[in-house]
């Protein structure tokens, strides 16, 4: 993976070769690795994307909630990240719908959208998930849409504890089934008397889970989703040198009004931190449920706007593609050199295999050895 990283848009990868109709200066345009974790690459996907979801919009009010877990289970995500991040997904999933669907707080079928990420701003290793759900749902027999209050979708604190409960309820029983392993310095939690004092500790916590102002409609719960889902841990405008094996970077610390600051790792430190977000193998981290859930969707997004009384699609313009898989239109190209000709098509590369740096099987360490 590190290595296609590398590779990507450079002649590793191949590409195409273009001429200037004016000038005649030859100008290449290198293949990208289409890695989900390459911080180049996500422009094409994000789009189509989109595009599809802009279709699924409703004319409602957009929330915005984030569920995070304590920094003692982050060594747990560490050292199991696919069956960690599924407990997470599914505790948040049935968190939101348990308590949407009580009568005192909304008493309605919710749907939304869950995207995992795992990082801070310094590339810590820091999971959380963010769901964006429309502003109510279908009540219990599908006869009506049951709107939230203008400005408030569900109070944080249920949300918290609710997540709390059913989070380590979800690791006792993998733990019981003999799922997880103990290694390096979770080697202490094989002891069952160990992980039910970790676990009555977790419980004894509140959990942050915070609701973002809502979003003002349709068009604005897109935009956010353009510039979110298809994000990756650090993106290369964040990063200002590599020097002398340090490698200096921009972060956000939100601790001190959010105020921009820079951090200086040592190389093998800034690829440990990039490589504890590398997700495992075939994990989806954007995931639909309720009734936007992808086996339920059409039907049921075709109930919601009979309700709503929508008559068409509300959809919305998906934004601009910010960046491509593949090489754009050769007739939109214009020459870097001369910017008044056209760059034509010369011939065209397949892209090469990049043998894989790091193979299926690696694993981050969990701790730093200082």
């Amino acid at each position: 993976m590190l290595a296609s990283l590398a590779a990507c848009r450079t002649a590793r990868m191949g590409g195409h070769l273009h001429r200037c109709n004016t000038c005649g200066i030859q100008t290449p345009l290198y293949n990208s690795c289409g890695d989900r974790h390459c911080p180049k690459c996500q422009g094409g996907e994000r789009a189509a994307w989109l595009a599809d979801r802009a279709q699924e919009l409703l004319p409602v009010e957009y929330f915005h909630v984030v569920f995070s877990v304590p920094h003692e289970l982050v060594p747990l995500a560490a050292a199991h990240p696919a069956r960690f991040y599924t407990l997470l997904f599914r505790a948040v999933r049935e968190t939101l719908l348990e308590l949407a669907a009580t009568p005192r707080h909304l008493g309605a079928r919710i749907g939304g959208l869950m995207v995992l990420h795992t990082w801070g701003q310094t590339l810590d290793l820091h999971p959380h998930i963010h769901a964006i759900v429309p502003g109510g749902g279908l009540s219990p027999d599908g006869a009506r849409w049951v709107s939230c209050k203008p400005g408030f979708f569900l109070p944080v604190r249920v949300l918290s504890r609710l997540l709390r409960g059913k989070l380590l309820a979800f690791l006792r029983q993998a733990y019981d089934r003999g799922e997880l392993t103990w290694k390096e310095g979770l080697a202490s939690l094989s002891d069952p008397r160990q992980f039910t004092k970790f676990l009555t500790a977790l419980y004894e916590k509140e959990w942050v889970v915070y609701a973002k102002p809502p979003f003002g409609g349709a068009e604005q719960a897109l935009k956010y989703l353009a510039r979110y889902t298809y994000r990756v841990a650090i993106s290369n405008d964040r990063i200002e040198s590599l020097t002398g094996g340090q490698v200096t970077f921009r972060y956000k610390a939100y601790a001190h009004g959010r105020r921009w600051r820079r951090m200086t790792l040592a190389a093998h430190e800034f690829l440990r931190r990039f490589m504890c977000h590398v997700l495992p193998r075939g994990f989806v981290r954007i995931r639909s449920f309720g009734f936007l859930a992808s086996r339920v969707r059409d039907k049921q997004l075709a109930l919601c706007r009979q309700l709503l009384e929508v008559t068409e699609r509300t959809t919305a313009a998906a934004p601009a593609n910010p960046a491509s898989f593949s090489a754009p239109d050769d007739s939109q190209h214009r020459c870097p050199h001369c910017g008044r000709g056209v760059l034509e098509l010369v011939w065209r590369s397949l892209r090469p295999r990049v043998p894989e740096l790091v193979n299926s099987t690696y694993q981050p360490r969990l701790f730093d050895s200082s």
